[in-house]
């Protein structure tokens, strides 16, 4: 029986990409106007921000050295000059994302629905970071457990054991928690390795889902589906989604 729920944060609850989007294109403005390459930043800083958070959470950097060297990356890209003060630069970055911080309009209304069940977060951003978050788009009270890997003994999604150190978090085991998110390998596949069911978040709504995986394509469906839904035959030992009572 499912007894908590572990959203994923960035993608599923907050429109990270638009406002990361938006951020580093006015950082940009800010320090190089009128550059010619300004369409092409996004896409650019995505791909950096993939790239050197998969670094640190390999612990081959420190959160902050990753910033750095994600911003030196994209100045030399775009031959911007290099800032003296990375930190500094960083941090104007920063306050143009949080300026652009909002959750999609189906958050707030799916989490008050689920009475009942013992509520968290499990992502794989910067805790201080990933906890301001949750409170900036109004859900501090609602999902007041936010789990990184930061405080997961350095496990980030995918690996086993940040599935179950967040079940732990939670006072559950990982068969009794169930993990809604975006990403196919961090929230889909990679928990049913220990045990937790997860339910894939296709907000495009355009690709078919993982063989034995539910799929929503608006958190408004996920109320209705864990008061219905009963495991697949591909997986004949995982509990019902159904609320404990």
């Amino acid at each position: 029986m499912i007894k908590g729920i572990l959203f994923d944060l960035d993608g599923t609850l907050l429109d990270h990409r638009s406002a990361a989007d938006a951020a580093i294109g006015a950082w940009l403005s800010d320090h190089a106007p009128g550059h010619p390459r300004l369409p092409e930043v996004p896409a650019l800083w995505a791909g950096l921000e993939v790239h050197y958070l998969a670094m640190w959470q390999a612990g081959e950097c420190t959160a902050q050295e990753q910033r750095r060297l994600r911003l030196r990356a994209l100045c030399r890209e775009l031959a911007v000059a290099v800032p003296d003060d990375l930190d500094a630069a960083y941090s104007g970055f920063t306050d143009h994302y949080r300026r652009h911080w909002i959750a999609y309009p189906d958050a707030a209304g799916a989490v008050a629905e689920l009475t009942g069940f013992t509520l968290g977060v499990l992502t794989n951003g910067v805790q201080e970071m990933q906890e301001a978050k949750v409170r900036a788009i109004g859900l501090g009270e609602s999902l007041r457990t936010v789990l990184t890997g930061e405080v997961l003994g350095g496990h980030f999604k995918p690996a086993p054991a940040c599935y179950t150190g967040a079940a732990a978090a939670l006072g559950l085991a990982p068969e009794e928690v169930l993990l809604v998110g975006d990403d196919v390998e961090r929230d889909v596949t990679g928990p049913a390795v220990t045990g937790m069911r997860s339910v894939w978040l296709d907000r495009l709504g355009v690709e078919p889902p993982p063989p034995g995986f539910p799929r929503i394509t608006s958190l408004t469906e996920l109320p209705p589906l864990l008061r219905s839904h009963h495991p697949s035959d591909r997986t004949p030992a995982a509990p019902p989604l159904t609320p404990p009572r």
